[in-house]
């Protein structure tokens, strides 16, 4: 059997976990979490997955701590309705995907790793399964998320026009 390494998913695996909800600690600018934030509204924060699919793989979060999407406002709602077109936007900018993955895995059973409502926004691609995922099982990152974090943040900013 052939194996792909990742030495630094080990960090991950076995490192000391923050205390409280990654999400929440984002939010509030704690330095126990790395931050990759792109963009925020007044009741949402866009971020970078720390392991993504793919290149611009967004998290969407409400700031309120909620795990269930029947817990939206009515002003949350609408605000998220605004917030998710305008990040195909800026998507579409960064890496002209052909296709979108957009939704929540709720709950534990659901492949939930967070307990705190988050939708995901990941961009697909033609012909993005390569020979290494067929015969390896696993996944090519083509991008570091660092760079794509850069360059998703100044989009970010530029579509809004400066108010990040």
């Amino acid at each position: 059997m052939e194996y792909l390494f990742n030495f630094n998913k080990i960090a991950y695996l076995k490192g000391k976990r923050p205390q409280g909800c990654i999400l929440c600690l984002i939010r509030d600018g704690s330095q126990d979490v790395e931050n990759l934030v792109v963009y925020q509204t007044e009741r949402f924060m866009v971020s970078l997955n720390l392991y993504p699919y793919n290149p611009g793989h967004l998290l969407v979060f409400p700031k309120r701590h909620i795990v269930d999407i029947r817990q939206y406002t009515e002003g949350e709602r609408a605000e998220l309705d605004a917030l998710v077109p305008a990040c195909l936007d800026v998507l579409d900018a960064f890496g002209n995907p052909s296709a979108y993955n957009i939704g929540y895995n709720m709950g534990l059973s659901a492949g939930a790793s967070i307990e705190h409502l988050h939708l995901h926004i990941i961009p697909r691609y033609p012909r993005e399964i390569g020979i290494v995922e067929l015969i390896g099982g696993s996944r090519v990152l083509v991008q570091d998320p660092k760079d794509t974090y850069a360059k998703l943040k100044e989009l970010f900013n530029i579509s809004a026009g400066g108010r990040n």
